[in-house]
């Protein structure tokens, strides 16, 4: 397959999954509507204040973390592949009286779609390097969004997780694959797993020293990196809570990361 065979992929997938979690438990709707916040302490520690800050939100899906941000003070735009996330979240943000624009793009061509306008925070979280084959394009894109002194944040599932076969008894993949795809079918999503929906999409797997480099090498310094032993998602095999809003898998528990976070900022 090309490359926009795989992102046409993707986009399907992300369509299907967007229909489900729109009515999920997982993302409870109800509890946003009236007020509550979807952003983890992770994030909420490490951005900080946005109070009166562009924010631009990149692979946003239908825009819960985007108005959680908008709630909190900042100017949002929110980025997806997804036409139908896009579609739900102006929606929502319409619904909410939230202001927000959302833009539907692939997020390598995110420069281009915004029009090159540039963002005082670069922000995007959790389950989204893995769709994207190329780093360096990544880094690049989302450096070209950034104001000069302006920081990306990236909370990100960490990549030894993703090794894993789907039960967590094996290695099954590279840790880093280089840009070599990994095709998968699966039934259901992380948000309902009885969902009556099969998936086909293709990932990638890449190191967190290749995310790092690749945004060294888009002029970024890096500020800040954490790994962590926990998930603020209860989304992997066999999980328990402890403490509050902090899980583990009882396999593992302390000895695996799980989540890991940084900051880098565009030069003045």
């Amino acid at each position: 397959m090309s490359e926009a065979d795989w992102f046409a992929l993707n986009r399907a997938a992300w369509n299907a999954r967007t229909r489900v979690h729109l009515a999920s438990k997982f993302y409870d709707l109800g509890s946003f509507r009236a007020g509550a916040s979807s952003l983890k302490p992770i994030e909420l520690e490490q951005v900080g204040d946005v109070r009166g800050k562009s924010l631009l939100h990149l692979q946003c899906h239908f825009g819960q973390d985007t108005l959680s941000w908008a709630r909190l003070g900042a100017r949002v735009t929110g980025l997806d592949l997804s036409d139908e996330a896009v579609t739900a979240a102006r929606a929502l943000a319409q619904e909410l009286s939230v202001d927000a624009r959302f833009v539907e793009a692939n997020v390598y061509d995110a420069p281009e779609a915004l029009g090159g306008e540039t963002f005082d925070i670069v922000f995007t979280s959790y389950g989204v390097l893995g769709w994207l084959p190329d780093m360096t394009r990544w880094a690049r894109a989302a450096a070209a969004c950034l104001k000069p002194g302006g920081v990306l944040h990236l909370v990100e599932f960490h990549p030894l997780v993703w090794t894993f076969d789907d039960a967590f008894e094996q290695i099954a993949y590279a840790y880093d694959g280089h840009g070599e795809p990994i095709v998968t079918e699966e039934t259901g999503t992380y948000a309902d797993r009885s969902a009556p929906v099969t998936l086909k999409e293709v990932g990638f797997n890449h190191g967190i020293g290749t995310v790092v480099s690749a945004l060294l090498d888009a002029g970024l310094t890096l500020e800040r990196l954490r790994e962590l032993d926990w998930s603020p998602y209860d989304i992997f095999p066999d999980m328990v809570e402890g403490p509050p809003g902090q899980f583990r898998m009882k396999k593992f528990g302390r000895r695996l990361p799980l989540v890991y976070a940084l900051a880098a900022r565009r030069r003045v």
